[in-house]
């Protein structure tokens, strides 16, 4: 039976799969895979079509803005200078819009899967659950240490994965928050923070309102300690291995504060989950630095 005589047969479809021979199952998979196609391609349609109407909607209140200011003088130069930002607004919307949307779930599964290898591959290898953020000129390595009390290596001189000298053996990761910090870094308006208060709100406003991996964060800085402890609310990513929010705040903060950073993670009872990112104090300058 073929896929357009399964879909015109009404009955087949209230049979329980018990019921169909082979080519009737072949030809309800096949069935199924079509309208999934279907449904994606409509998904994908309609937030086109939102983007659109955006651009469309900005664009006219460009061009109501800009006849207004031929007929009202005296405001003229407001009146255009909205019809520039509307116009301009409405070409980059329409022009940006995403040809593709990713489901969150599906990325969710995705980075599932490598977590859970990453995850196996450690606990294979007998490392502990430490999880160092090492930094470098632009980014920061992932090393997870046999021993935690081990010395840590010089990201700059770690050749792979694997890190086996006299001092420490461990495992050398790119972390999943590494792509995110560049994009991050380059979304600023300003430097990157150098100080703990300034850096933690940096990310946490990044991860809410840039990269939306986040609803919401609660921050406690314990400077003196060398300790800030973020609360995850509503996250897009579980609290697995590497997980992408708690992975771009050690990257970030190894950076901005360019010392080795010890993340962990912890469920928690009014959040998803906290990350605790823990760095030596190097002089009281730090202190007094966290609360700029």
């Amino acid at each position: 039976m073929s896929v357009e005589d399964l879909a015109e047969n009404g009955a087949d479809h209230d049979k329980p799969p018990e019921e169909l021979d082979e080519s009737d199952l072949e030809a309800r998979i096949d069935l199924l895979e079509a309208e999934n196609e279907r449904l994606r391609e409509l998904y994908a349609q309609t937030r086109r079509s939102a983007y659109r109407r955006t651009a469309l909607g900005l664009a006219g209140i460009g061009v109501v803005a800009a006849g207004g200011g031929f007929l009202f003088p005296a405001v003229r130069d407001v009146l255009f200078i909205l019809a520039a930002i509307g116009l301009f607004g409405g070409l980059l919307t329409y022009y940006l819009t995403p040809e593709r949307f990713v489901a969150a779930d599906v990325a969710e599964r995705v980075y599932d899967a490598l977590a859970t290898n990453e995850a196996d591959l450690t606990a294979d290898l007998g490392l502990s659950d430490d999880r160092v953020f090492l930094p470098d000129d632009t980014t920061a390595t992932l090393f997870v240490p046999q021993n935690a009390a081990d010395p840590l290596p010089d990201s700059e001189r770690i050749e792979g994965p694997l890190v086996v000298t006299e001092e420490t053996r461990g495992l050398a990761l790119v972390p999943s928050g590494a792509r995110l910090f560049e994009e991050f870094d380059r979304t600023l308006s300003g430097p990157l923070a150098d100080a703990p208060g300034p850096l933690a709100r940096q990310v946490t406003d990044a991860l809410v309102e840039a990269f939306e991996l986040v609803d919401g964060t609660d921050i406690d800085l314990d400077a003196d300690d060398g300790r800030l402890t973020v609360g995850v609310r509503g996250s897009a990513y579980p609290d697995e291995f590497d997980s992408p929010p708690a992975s771009l705040l050690g990257v970030a903060i190894a950076v901005g504060l360019d010392r080795p950073i010890r993340v962990t993670t912890a469920p928690a009872e009014d959040v998803d989950f906290t990350v605790t990112c823990r760095w030596d104090v190097v002089d009281a300058s730090d202190t007094s630095a966290a609360e700029a």
